[in-house]
């Protein structure tokens, strides 16, 4: 993981919890890094990659339907609505796994 020959090194001093600064030691124990730095450079783009895959998500599959239930509201549903739908389709699979179906 280090392609740290091509970049700039920048020194920081950072505060952890206790838990944190353990783990860290510990995955640097374990073999899996070779040092303080690689783990803290993994979680950062781990970080980095959550943040672009939310970033797509919202944009690809949550702000189309925002904009779908703006233009038409009717195609919500209550939470109400939600919760009974839900109730009926688990009272319904009991009862089919009750059956042996």
């Amino acid at each position: 993981m280090d392609n740290r020959s091509d970049a700039k090194i920048e020194t920081r001093t950072v505060s952890l919890p206790a838990e944190q600064s353990r783990y860290i030691d510990h995955t640097v124990a374990s073999g899996r890094y070779a040092s303080v730095s690689d783990v803290v450079e993994a979680g950062l783009i781990a970080l980095q990659e959550r943040e672009v895959a939310v970033d797509l998500w919202l944009r690809e599959d949550v702000l189309p339907v925002y904009d779908a239930m703006q233009a038409d509201p009717g195609l919500g549903m209550t939470a109400d609505a939600v919760i009974r739908q839900l109730q009926a389709h688990h009272a319904a699979r009991i009862n089919k796994a009750s059956r042996g179906d």
